[in-house]
């Protein structure tokens, strides 16, 4: 969840980074941790990428408002989306960085009330990117079932049978930790009474997962729904052996 929550300057930067990805506002400076010499315009192309993706969620229905949240690693660095601040008013001026630590050193605008939750993410796995949403079919499923039915075999995509996470208020450091038990082994699961979260290597592949999660909830329910029957539903033997095809799935380079 990402609650209302800007500076007293309605969050928008005095100035933009300079060419090393620094922000001076005055004798203030916030500074990119170590990234590498072309930090400036590798934060600037990643901040574009998930403010895009914040975007898409909106758009395909996933996220409502300002809910859910996006977030995008490089080196050291957690490019995040800002606290209740809706994505179509996000500028390149408003880019938001916190390290692995939780502490700011790139804007001036709140990150998500979810930061621990991201942060959890990026400290125990390799991830690249995470997506959070409050996707409606995904967050009805949380509430009725401990673990999503495996009624199709993309479940693979993910790493099995997709979780749920126990319920805990947002932006706890409770919510982190029960995130991390339901994501053992695994690139997705649901958050209880909440929605999702995924995460993948690249922003396109957090979300890909993100939809497909989604999709599977969906199915469930509408198989389920219908009186008198029941789906039918793979075993996780069969599950594991479309996780051994998929790593061949698409095209070689």
């Amino acid at each position: 969840m990402a609650e209302p929550g800007r500076n007293a300057n309605d969050g928008r930067l005095d100035d933009p980074p300079d060419e090393r990805g620094s922000v001076r506002r005055g004798a203030r400076e916030s500074v990119v941790p170590d990234v590498g010499e072309e930090v400036g315009e590798d934060v600037a192309r990643l901040w574009a990428e998930v403010v895009a993706t914040a975007r898409r969620t909106v758009a395909d229905g996933l996220v409502v408002g300002t809910s859910g949240n996006v977030s995008a690693r490089l080196g050291d660095l957690v490019l995040v989306t800002p606290s209740g601040v809706p994505y179509d008013r996000l500028t390149p001026a408003d880019l938001t960085g916190v390290d692995l630590t939780g502490r700011q050193v790139l804007g001036t605008l709140v990150p998500t009330s979810e930061l621990p939750m991201h942060l959890a993410v990026y400290r125990t796995t390799d991830a690249r990117a995470v997506v959070h949403t409050h996707a409606v079919h995904a967050t009805a499923v949380s509430t009725l079932v401990p673990e999503l039915p495996l009624v199709h075999y993309m479940a693979a995509a993910l790493g099995g049978p997709v979780r749920v996470a126990p319920y805990a208020p947002y932006g706890s450091d409770e919510l982190a930790r029960n995130m991390l038990g339901a994501l053992a082994g695994r690139s997705g699961c649901l958050l209880r009474n909440h929605g999702t979260v995924t995460y993948g290597a690249t922003l396109d592949q957090a979300y890909d997962r993100t939809a497909q999660l989604e999709w599977m909830c969906r199915l469930w329910l509408t198989a389920s729904s219908v009186p008198g029957l029941s789906p039918s539903l793979l075993t996780e033997a069969q599950v594991a052996e479309v996780g051994e095809r998929l790593k061949g799935y698409g095209q070689r380079r």
